[in-house]
């Protein structure tokens, strides 16, 4: 009898892709392909799943305190129904006598790695040589290249462990938890909603992204305006008008005074007012027309491109440009994943490796044939960047687990013509992306000046003034699909902040100091402006703004959010600790954010992308508040996932992770048995309900 190999993928299509590039001449099966040296099947995604507590005992089926907590010392799994008839199939031909090699070609990641676990454990897989195959895109030359390289599948034994435990805990903590708090508090929920039930379901990471969400809708509702006036100068400088800004430093009669809201405006109109009066009434100042330069200062400020996408950014990204949302974007980058088009969507890198910067020329020059970017390519190619692009931010190895960045293949083009316009242009922001690298830095010429007013007690005006003097990447961020006037998205203010669209850093930026843009002219006039120069004030006024409340989250920022998670800890020491880990995972989130809408805890308008929650999903935070409120603490969810990352890189054991869960689980669950808070509830349920009343608005 003839050996032949068996290659299992986690879906049709990308079975299909790995018999086309092994290029036998194989004959459709049902369910499988099959030639005389090997056989090509796979699964529709999970074929196995956790069975329910009522398998393991009939009475457990009844939510009752007496069965919880639930901790079976052996975990029990079944066929999924929908998936018996493929699950039936693989496991016969994973156990057949002429099959000698298995290369396990789904997913390369923990999930991937699960759904075969499961399935080979289901069907008791023995005997067999079992490689791990681990691919970055499918395009023909990487699945090739992973099959030549498949290791023993021994050597994902830890992220096969980290990916049972991730299952157990979602799993302990969802029936436990869920029970308990369902009992205990389940009449109150029903009963105030006037609902025929209320389950109250509990994730380990959902209930936490709920608790963002509510935080933040509360912080706003309870946010106080505070009113600001701010003392602007208009001055005639080489015969243009600009606008300076006060502010009280050192030497101003002002500098830490209980009369301001920070250092460059008032508390109140009537102070603002007397600065304007002071000023006028300096003889040195000619009736508040005449100031003179303090301090020139000159720079060159350069702006680098930003990082390569990773799932997050693009989730982000899209949410901004397209008004998607992250469950839309991950299913479209699935999707150029599996058209070539793309590199392996569900990472949490932003950088290259090593082995692939060396290699890259192949993607650029793919790129050629990508008619909306093909200049941009040949451009790259014709200058050095990509030979050194080994030695620059974008490539460390270190910042990488399971795989890089989500970059181009330069391959695939055929399948653009069936991409949704939606699609077509997720690729060439992710193609835009990955071009700018190749770019030297926006280079901006600056000229910031200090005006002083007076002579004994001088009050100082600023202002600054930039012109693009080398657009560099930037060049690169001219979307085909945004209109004339917005292609650029890398603009600028009317006052000179940049509002780089295209790169999500800079959401985390400060943007108090004003900046303006000017021409090349008028720079060189300013740069002329020495030291003691007198300059014409035009007039002195007040501006009044306002302090803003913080912003909602979007899909796409909550995504960031959720991915930077260790961000909102207070404690410095666990911050750093756990710095990386963020809750959920890049193959998750999404997901999450899906079943919270689903469930109705969180409403997403679908315009806007703006998320806020609904009642049920404010009444469902104050219970878990209430009874397990760590669950709702960023701090406990990353140091969950933190410990699972341990576990998959062999520096937690599975036996002392799963202890730890056996007891958090235990505890908590004994601790809503024996609590009485009802009354403090109501006062909760009465707060929430006040801003869901018919015709309320929560903005």
């Amino acid at each position: 009898m003839a050996e032949k190999s068996l290659f299992i993928a986690e879906k049709p299509s990308v079975a299909q892709e790995f018999a086309k590039a092994l290029k036998y001449n194989m004959k459709r099966g049902d369910g499988y392909l099959e030639c005389d040296e090997a056989i090509v099947t796979w699964c529709v995604g999970h074929l196995v799943t956790m069975s329910y507590p009522e398998v393991y005992k009939p009475e457990l089926k009844r939510w009752s305190f007496d069965t919880i907590p639930f901790i079976p010392d052996e975990f029990k799994y079944e066929i999924i129904p929908a998936s018996a008839k493929q699950f039936k199939i693989v496991s016969s031909l994973l156990n057949r006598p002429d099959v000698k090699t298995i290369y396990v070609c789904t997913d390369s990641g923990r999930e991937g790695e699960y759904i075969y676990r499961l399935v080979a454990q289901e069907a008791h897989v023995q005997g067999k040589e079992q490689k791990r195959v681990w691919i970055d895109s499918q395009t023909e030359e990487e699945i090739l290249r992973g099959i030549r390289e498949a290791k023993d599948i021994s050597a994902y034994d830890a992220l096969s462990d980290a990916a049972y435990l991730r299952a157990q805990e979602d799993y302990l903590m969802g029936i436990n938890f869920s029970r308990a708090l369902t009992i205990k508090y389940g009449p109150n929920v029903k009963n105030y909603l006037k609902a025929d039930k209320a389950v109250i379901s509990v994730g380990r990471v959902m209930t936490c992204v709920l608790g963002m969400v509510v935080l933040r809708e509360r912080e706003i509702r309870q946010f106080s305006k505070t009113p600001f006036y701010r003392v602007i100068g208009n001055f005639n400088l080489g015969g243009q008008n600009a606008e300076a800004e006060w502010r009280a430093v050192e030497g101003s009669e002002y500098a830490d005074s209980p009369l301001l809201y920070k250092e460059n405006g008032f508390l109140k109109e009537e102070s603002a007012n007397a600065l304007i009066e002071k000023i006028k009434s300096d003889p040195d100042t000619a009736g508040g027309s005449k100031g003179h330069i303090i301090k020139t200062e000159k720079k060159t400020e350069k702006k680098n491109p930003p990082l390569l996408f990773n799932l997050a950014e693009l989730q982000n990204t899209c949410s901004k440009f397209f008004k998607i949302s992250p469950d839309d974007t991950l299913k479209i980058a699935q999707e150029l994943y599996e058209k070539k088009l793309t590199t392996y969507p569900r990472t949490d890198a932003r950088v290259l490796s090593t082995a692939v910067s060396k290699v890259i020329s192949q993607n650029i020059k793919g790129l050629t044939n990508y008619p909306v970017c093909a200049y941009i390519a040949s451009d790259v190619l014709k200058g050095d960047a990509w030979k050194n692009i080994a030695k620059t931010r974008y490539v460390n190895d270190k910042q990488i687990t399971d795989h890089y960045a989500i970059i181009p293949t330069g391959q695939g083009f055929q399948n653009l013509a069936s991409l949704s316009p939606v699609a077509a242009k997720v690729y060439e922001t992710i193609v835009r992306r990955f071009l700018a690298i190749f770019y030297p830095p926006a280079v901006w010429k600056k000229v910031a000046l200090q005006i002083g007013m007076g002579k004994e007690k001088v009050e100082t005006f600023f202002t600054s003034f930039k012109v693009l003097e080398d657009e560099g990447f930037q060049k690169v961020m001219k979307y085909s699909f945004f209109k004339d006037k917005d292609k650029d998205k890398t603009v600028t203010s009317e006052k000179g902040k940049n509002e780089n669209a295209d790169d999500p850093e800079n959401d985390k930026k400060n943007d108090s100091e004003e900046e303006f843009v000017c021409g090349p002219e008028f720079l060189k006039v300013l740069e002329t402006l020495k030291k003691g120069a007198e300059v014409e004030c035009t007039g002195l006024g007040i501006k009044e703004g306002e302090t803003s409340p913080p912003k909602r989250y979007n899909s796409g920022s909550l995504i960031l959010a959720m991915e930077n998670a260790g961000q909102l800890i207070e404690d410095e020491e666990m911050r750093a600790m756990i710095k990386g880990s963020g809750i959920g995972t890049s193959a998750t989130r999404a997901g999450i954010l899906e079943k919270l809408f689903r469930i109705d805890y969180l409403s997403l308008n679908k315009k806007t992308q703006i998320i806020t929650p609904t009642l049920k999903g404010e009444m469902v935070f104050d219970v878990v508040r209430y009874s397990i409120g760590s669950m709702l603490n960023p701090k406990l969810t990353a140091s969950w996932e933190m410990g699972l990352s341990g576990v998959a890189d062999g520096s937690i054991s599975k036996e002392e992770y799963s202890k730890k869960l056996n007891d958090f689980v235990t505890r908590y669950t004994e601790k809503v048995k024996v609590l009485s808070n009802g009354p403090q509830l109501r006062k909760c349920f009465d707060y929430a309900s006040a801003y869901y009343r018919k015709g309320k608005s929560q903005s």
